[in-house]
């Protein structure tokens, strides 16, 4: 349904021109490139049934819908910048949904069909190359974390759970009716330390710190860890819950690139790191990993992954997520990461996927940063960032609900693969 709405030419009055500069902006209309955009998206958005019918009408089937509140807007963004595009209308509000995750995943599921194979050889017209500046150098990689996990910390206690763990939780059944969200992220993290082997005089290696609460469990079972993170933020309040904990004296945070491990650990847990790394990287990160193993220890490894030539077209091209959420990152591939890890002289020991679990684990999140808005607001969050952070979280569900994207642990040992 078609709800047409007056702007002022070129810019949208309500969006903060200064913080959202491509927001606020809409391109100029390019006849040809809104007509193909118009074209594509509306033949995409019927053949899916993902057009909300007009008001009053019944709809034909049940399922998700998408209403257009300023169609004009709408597909000029998506012919100037495609993905991207279609983003950021949402962050401006141009377009709306009951069921937004339920809309990304159709569209997800049928990524590979939304446009006809003749014209995906004119991809490069609305796709763009990720920024130079980016890259995940020293300090490329400490200015990266920054705009994500520096943000606030009290923004991610609005929607996390009261561990602060920012990854995949493992429920013991789906949908997750018994359990707590809580619960399933310690029987996650359980498992990881499982894994890894570690128990009481292990000496543990955590790359990528988050707020503490690995680092916590394994303390807890007499392991001794050093956790590195390029958070401050994080650093900080990581270390009060660990003090607060009375386990300061077997915990030391520290603000250290991976790339500057000191020392050999009996154990590396590393949990949705890699894909922070970028690509340029994952040579130097498994090299790092190794490097820091003592003989005969283990690293467990938490990834999401992608399909293999998924991850080679993501990783030429500028999009939503590396644009807002994540700059400078790449999901890989099991591919990658088996040949990435192999040179460095790991073998993978074991790999187990739960894609479905970080679904339900995104369905969570996303109902409590809903629930909590008054909060996000008061820390000074505004509707643009509001709506393009359950964008980011309706995105990602929709990823691996499409199974488009999966999550595993992995158990990498010493040696070539045989």
């Amino acid at each position: 349904m078609d709800v047409p709405g007056r702007t002022p030419p070129g810019s949208r009055a309500d969006v903060d021109a200064g913080r959202w500069p491509d927001v606020a902006r809409i391109p100029p209309a390019g006849p040809a490139r809104t007509a193909v955009a118009r074209y594509l998206v509306g033949r995409a958005l019927r053949r899916l049934d993902l057009i909300a019918p007009p008001a009053g009408a019944r709809p034909a089937t049940v399922g998700p819908r998408l209403v257009l509140h300023d169609p004009d807007a709408f597909h000029r963004r998506v012919g100037r910048h495609g993905l991207i595009g279609f983003g950021e209308s949402y962050m401006a509000g141009e377009w709306d949904s009951d069921d937004l995750a339920g809309v990304l995943t159709v569209l997800a599921g049928h990524v590979d069909e939304l446009v006809p194979a003749p014209l995906r050889r004119l991809r490069g017209l609305w796709v763009s190359a990720r920024p130079a500046g980016d890259r995940n150098t020293r300090d490329g990689a400490r200015t990266n974390i920054q705009r994500h996990y520096d943000l606030s910390n009290d923004l991610f206690a609005a929607f996390l759970d009261p561990t602060l763990t920012y990854s995949s939780a493992i429920f013991r059944a789906l949908p997750a009716r018994f359990d707590s969200l809580a619960s399933a992220q310690h029987r996650k993290i359980d498992r990881l330390l499982d894994l890894a082997g570690a128990g009481e005089g292990t000496r543990l290696l955590e790359i990528g710190t988050g707020w503490g609460e690995l680092a916590l469990r394994a303390a807890a079972r007499g392991a001794r860890v050093t956790t590195l993170t390029l958070s401050e933020e994080q650093a900080a309040l990581a270390r009060e819950r660990i003090a607060a904990a009375g386990l300061a004296d077997r915990v030391d945070v520290q603000l250290r690139d991976y790339r500057d491990i000191e020392g050999r650990y009996d154990a590396v847990v590393s949990v949705e790191m890699i894909e922070a790394v970028g690509a340029d990287y994952w040579p130097a990160y498994f090299t790092a990993l190794r490097r820091a193993l003592a003989p005969g220890g283990r690293i467990a490894l938490q990834a999401i992954t992608m399909g293999h030539r998924q991850m080679l077209h993501t990783a030429a091209t500028h999009t939503f997520i590396s644009k807002y959420v994540f700059p400078g990152g790449l999901i890989p591939s099991r591919e990658a990461i088996a040949a990435h890890s192999a040179a460095a002289g790991l073998r993978t020991a074991a790999d187990d996927g739960f894609g479905e679990h970080y679904a339900e684990t995104l369905r969570l999140w996303r109902e409590r940063f809903t629930a909590h808005r008054p909060v996000v607001t008061g820390l000074g969050f505004d509707p643009v960032f509001q709506r393009m952070w359950e964008f980011y979280l309706a995105y990602s569900e929709a990823g691996f609900r499409s199974r488009y994207l999966d999550v595993r642990q992995l158990l990498l040992t010493e040696g070539t693969p045989r």
